[in-house]
């Protein structure tokens, strides 16, 4: 049965208080230095915004977005989502031209599922490379089994999206184009 709902933003209304956030969960962070230095290294890099609640990658704008350093339990699982949306970005048809990426594809296909799977996997490889993968491997770990429940039965499938999580890696650390990177 389909139901049709009215919803407003608390700013339109009247006589409504918003409650103010819980600042006491949040955290201040140093950020971390080699994982900084990745991220703005990046070559072709897309726009960056931090702020908001959700991460994600735009490939029509071309842009990523994380929430703030501060929202993070740790500094590294911030730099590991970073990563994560960072190695989205490769995909896109100005750096590596992936498929998961510059073709439209619905949430939980086969396409998309192999396309986190690299993203993850990227994200891992370059937590890995800043050494802070001790702070995130349990978090990837879970995250990677979620996705390739959907994905059983393709036997190539570690192979191949390893080897577009290193390309996504090395295109980030701009070894695009060098021995044992990218293209």
């Amino acid at each position: 049965m389909l139901r049709y709902y009215t919803v407003f933003n608390v700013e339109q209304c009247e006589g409504i208080t918003a409650p103010a956030p819980d600042e006491t969960t949040w955290k201040e962070h140093d950020p971390i230095e080699a994982a900084e230095a990745v991220q703005l290294a990046m070559p072709n890099r897309p726009t960056v915004d931090i702020g908001g609640t959700r991460a994600c990658y735009s490939p029509g704008f071309d842009r990523v977005r994380v929430p703030d350093l501060f929202r993070y339990e740790r500094p590294e699982e911030y730099y590991s989502t970073l990563f994560h949306e960072l190695a989205h970005s490769t995909g896109h048809n100005t750096r590596l031209n992936r498929e998961g990426i510059t073709d439209p594809h619905f949430f939980g296909d086969a396409v998309y599922s192999r396309e986190e799977l690299v993203a993850e996997m990227s994200a891992a490889f370059l937590c890995g490379h800043c050494g802070i993968e001790n702070h995130t491997i349990q978090n990837s770990a879970s995250y990677l089994q979620s996705w390739i429940k959907t994905l059983r039965g393709d036997k190539k499938l570690a192979i191949t999206a390893g080897a577009q999580a290193q390309k996504a890696a090395d295109y980030i650390l701009g070894r695009k184009g060098q021995e044992g990177g990218g293209e």
